[in-house]
């Protein structure tokens, strides 16, 4: 079975969908379509079976890197299994962690989620509601499982913070550690898979946008102008604002988290450092730097 060389397993929201498809307009790299098949973690997809989940990578050539992206992997407390089941079958895959200031990408998921029609509610209401939103940006707690089971040597961890000002050096970055012996080059193709610019889920309007003729019609006769005020219904035009008090609660519980993450990669980090720390050095985790 052709199985995956390398897999990047989240975090949600951090640029994941950027990386990948960065990955995949490399000669020679070849990255799953769906980019998340989520096999691991989703049962029902896992009960499809390995020669489904290899059939994803039939159409690469010989000698390719192959790989995919699913953010579900590290999402504790909803997939407990993930873990386990990565190493019935993926004994030597390479693993790539990809991380964002963490209140920042707690209020991006929560857009998503508004997108998604998961939530309806304030961002105040469904912390409240849903706290699994907070614990997928719990990055130690969530990458725990994975060192215990792959090493530190076999995870790469790299931050949203860094991605966007140093492109090029992570890309090249991560290609080192994948052993791709090409020459990688970063393409600016925009954010990718941004929450804010989609629309509210609504299976009749879509329907009806979506019937053969109308879409021509509807470009060739209602101006831009009109057409952009009208997304305006179905979008989060302002970004969320937090209380102070429920910032604070926040911050103290996510600093716990990464003191953790500091410690494992030899880097003091707070939810006030954060952004300066990830942006000024690429990390990785202590026992890996040992060995250099």
């Amino acid at each position: 079975m052709r199985l995956p060389d390398f897999v990047v397993i989240g975090a949600m929201k951090c640029a994941t969908t950027t990386l990948a498809t960065q990955l995949a307009a490399l000669d020679g790299v070849f990255v799953s379509d769906p980019k998340e098949p989520n096999f691991f973690s989703d049962d029902d997809v896992y009960a499809r079976g390995e020669g489904w989940y290899s059939s994803l990578y039939a159409d690469a050539a010989a000698g390719d890197l192959v790989g995919e992206a699913s953010t579900h992997y590290t999402k504790l407390p909803t997939y407990p299994q993930t873990v386990e089941r990565f190493r019935g079958l993926l004994k030597d895959v390479k693993l790539v962690y990809v991380m964002r200031h963490p209140i920042d990408r707690l209020v991006s998921q929560y857009v998503h989620e508004w997108t998604q029609r998961v939530v309806t509610g304030s961002i105040e209401e469904e912390l409240e509601r849903n706290p699994w939103m907070i614990d997928y940006g719990r990055y130690s707690m969530q990458l725990e499982p994975w060192l215990e089971a792959f090493g530190a040597d076999r995870i790469l961890p790299v931050f949203n913070e860094r991605l966007r000002s140093q492109p090029q050096q992570e890309l090249e970055r991560v290609c080192a550690f994948l052993g791709y012996t090409g020459v990688p080059a970063w393409v600016d193709a925009g954010d990718q898979n941004v929450s804010a610019q989609r629309l509210k889920k609504s299976p009749v309007r879509d329907a009806v946008l979506n019937a053969p003729g109308l879409k021509q019609i509807r470009r060739g006769l209602v101006p831009q102008g009109v057409r952009d005020w009208a997304k305006g219904f179905w979008q989060m035009t302002s970004r969320p604002e937090l209380s102070d008090a429920t910032r604070q609660r926040l911050e103290s519980l996510y600093n716990e988290d990464l003191e953790r993450l500091g410690a494992l990669l030899g880097h003091g980090l707070t939810c006030e450092n954060f952004k300066s720390v990830v942006e000024s050095t690429p990390m990785t985790f202590s026992s890996a730097r040992e060995r250099v």
